[in-house]
């Protein structure tokens, strides 16, 4: 029991320096609407702090505009954080349209831009095929689990003649932290009976990113 409150003391100590140090190294991109939004790390993965798919002043993305499609300043998307941590957290990069299709439309009439914020987190990644198991694990320290989904998000991984879209998102952060977390190993199972299933006939997958602290 000692050693497993001294675990969990040590996760939140290393938590609280890496916040700490994470605020110092936040990316920042503002893409006009009918554009897209490219975060990329060259070293880590993608984890979105903040997002907005909306307007919140006058002057950004306002060329050749008229004033009318401007002047609401209190346009906001309250999805936008999931559905961009849906699509980019735990990736190297990832493309996202600045379009009412992926965000829907919070005022219209305005017109509007994707406000994105994140960082790139050192960490580990894992990906399970459908159907299959794996085992995620650390040496020192213990898991932490900083993002998870199953479904898919490229075509590339687990290839099978199934693999017919990249648009599914099921996110599994939540589920996998409260089955990982505080842990030396964890068994993983990348199955329907387990996650239910996001996309109907599309070969899945899951894929984790966490660290060992």
């Amino acid at each position: 029991m000692l050693v497993q409150k001294l675990s969990w003391i040590t996760l939140l100590l290393f938590l609280y320096q890496h916040g700490a140090e994470a605020k110092k190294m936040v990316k920042k991109m503002v893409v006009c609407e009918g554009e897209s939004a490219h975060p990329k790390c060259d070293s880590g993965f993608i984890k979105v702090i903040k997002a907005n798919y909306g307007r919140t002043d006058c002057k950004t993305c306002a060329s050749g505009k008229p004033a009318n499609q401007l002047s609401n300043k209190l346009c906001r998307t309250e999805a936008s954080l999931s559905i961009m941590s849906a699509r980019c957290d735990g990736r190297k990069s990832c493309t996202v349209p600045a379009v009412n299709s992926v965000f829907s439309d919070p005022c219209v009439g305005t017109y509007k831009y994707l406000d994105v914020s994140y960082n790139c987190i050192p960490a580990k990644t894992s990906v399970t095929c459908e159907n299959h198991r794996s085992v995620i694990k650390c040496c020192k320290g213990v898991i932490h689990v900083h993002h998870a989904n199953y479904g898919r998000r490229d075509l590339a991984t687990c290839p099978h003649t199934l693999a017919t879209t990249p648009d599914c998102y099921s996110p599994q952060t939540s589920s996998l932290r409260s089955r990982c977390d505080g842990k030396k190993s964890c068994q993983l199972n990348a199955s329907n009976s387990v996650f239910s299933d996001p996309c109907v006939g599309v070969y899945k997958y899951l894929e984790v990113t966490y660290s060992c602290y």
